[in-house]
This record gives C-alpha cells, structure tokens and sequence, in this order.
C-alpha cells in the first residue's frame, strides 16, 4: 500500500481555526503540506472576528515542524475569496488543495426563519463555497492538478428539523461538486464531498452529551485526507464519515414506469395508479451527469 504524502502540496483550508478544520490542516501538515489556515475568529452564529484562532493552529503546525500561515478574511465575499487564494500563493507559490469547511448555524423551524437568518447561514456555506473556490479552480486549471473538497450535512442529504437554511445551503454545494467533477476533469481537477459525523461547536448543543464525546474529528479526516490525495482518481463521491464508519451517499433514480411514448398525455389518474412503481427505488442507478439520464429518456 502506498503512503500518502503530501510533500510540496500547499493546501487552504477555511474555517480551520477549531474543529474539523484545524484537525485536517493538523494532519495534512503531518505529512509534508504547507497549509493556509483561514478562520474569521467568529462565533457560531457568525458573530464577531478574531485573529486568535487562526493564529493558534499555526502555532500548533509550526511546533510540530510544518509550514503554515494565517488568514482571517470572510469566505462569503468574493474579495475575502481572492485574498485568501493569494494569501496561499504569495506564501506558497500555489494551490493544490481546497478544503472548504467553514460554517455557521442559526437554526429555526421554518414558520420562524426570516430573511436575514436564511442569507447569512446560505453566504457562508455555499456563496463562501464559491467564493473561495472560483479563484483556487482557476489555479488549478493553469497547473492541471487540484482536489477540492465540498463540506456536506447528513441534514442537508437527509434532512433535518429546524435547519431550512443549513440544509438547503449543504446540498448547494453538492450542486456545486456535481458541476465541477464534470468542468475539471480535463484539468485533473478532482471535487469530491464529506459529510462529516462529528462533534464540534456546531453540533454540541444539538446531539446527546454521551454522543457528542463520541463524535471525535479525528475519524473523519482519513477520509478528506485521501480525497485531497494524488491517488484518489474519483470526483463527485459524497463520503459520511465519523465514529469509524465510512460510507457512500448518492442521489439515485428509479427505474420508474412509461405511460406513454410521446402520442398522448397521461392523467392524472394514471399517476396514481402507477405511484408505487414510479416511486420505487428498486434497481436505482446513479447517472454522472444530465446526459446520460436524458439519454434514457430517448430510448
């Protein structure tokens, strides 16, 4: 089994200042990466900003013998997206990998979210998603290498109650991965996703305190650690990882019925006649992209 190495790749990632963040800056500076540690300094909510949290995982890296430096910009603007990528070249002199992690909660039962509750959560999960990648993606493509890798939630691929904002922000990004496994290949640009399980300050006061102690970061950077790898070949994967256990997500599509081949329109009633069949999911597939579904649907 070959080892993974990181010598001479230079990694962002964001929201690195605690949690999973810092655990896989940590660990990919373990194996020989120089990293970017970017962290606003804000509370959970994304209140506030401070330099101290970036600083201190530095600090950490550097004891340990690696490079890194600090960012504080805020992934949800574009100029804070274009600072920190060049926060990572003028330290570095490139970009190999892109670990977009940093993330807010404001939770709320859907009949109490407003407005400003739903933009702030969305900017950062999926517009600083955007943010910070379009200039990394553009990197990439001139060097032909890059591993990008998408932050998800089991309550965006699942659902979850009183995270309207969060979930609908999560599976963006999924978005996001789904286009740009297909515009980087060319480039040997690899997007792939994590769907973290795991205790940290967005998740202490929603899971059990007996859970919670359980849920250590550390089972789930094997697995963003080998994305971010030259041996990881896959794009568009969706990982769970946490508590050891490690599985593939996937949207699927059933086999589904034809009502009709184009000569006329069916009712309604048809529909629901045929409901347990259209819904089924029993010998699903996965399409990698729009045109092969839509090439099912000539046949």
């Amino acid at each position: 089994m070959s080892k993974i190495d990181f010598t001479g790749r230079v990694a962002i990632i964001t929201g690195a200042g605690g949690g999973l963040g810092r655990h896989h800056a940590i660990e990919l500076a373990k194996r020989g990466a120089k990293v970017v540690i970017n962290d606003l300094g804000g509370s959970k909510d994304g209140v506030g900003s401070s330099a101290s949290a970036a600083d201190h995982v530095v600090e950490e890296i550097k004891a340990l013998g690696g490079e890194a430096v600090p960012n504080y910009d805020n992934v949800a603007i574009p100029e804070g997206g274009e600072h920190i990528v060049q926060t990572a070249i003028e330290a570095f002199g490139k970009i190999d990998i892109l670990i977009n992690n940093a993330g807010i909660l404001l939770d709320s039962t859907f009949v109490k979210m407003d407005e400003k509750k739903w933009d702030v959560v969305v900017d950062v999960h999926l517009k600083g998603t955007f943010c910070v990648t379009k200039p990394a993606f553009l990197h990439m493509v001139k060097q032909s290498y890059g591993r990008i890798i998408m932050t998800t939630s089991g309550s965006g691929l699942f659902g979850n109650f009183g995270q309207t904002n969060y979930s609908s922000a999560k599976m963006g990004v999924v978005g996001l991965a789904n286009v740009l496994k297909l515009e980087g290949a060319k480039y040997n640009i690899k997007t792939n996703v994590i769907a973290p399980i795991a205790g940290t300050r967005l998740t202490e006061d929603v899971v059990p305190p007996e859970t919670f102690s359980r849920m250590k970061v550390d089972f789930v950077t094997p697995a963003v650690l080998y994305m971010c790898s030259e041996q990881c070949q896959d794009s568009g994967v969706i990982i769970n990882a946490g508590l050891g256990y490690f599985s593939r997500s996937a949207i699927m599509t059933g086999e589904g019925v034809i009502l009709s081949v184009g000569n006329k329109i069916p009712t309604p009633e048809e529909v629901m006649k045929n409901w347990s069949r259209i819904t089924s999911l029993e010998n699903a597939r996965f399409f990698s992209n729009l045109g092969e579904m839509s090439s099912v649907l000539k046949k």
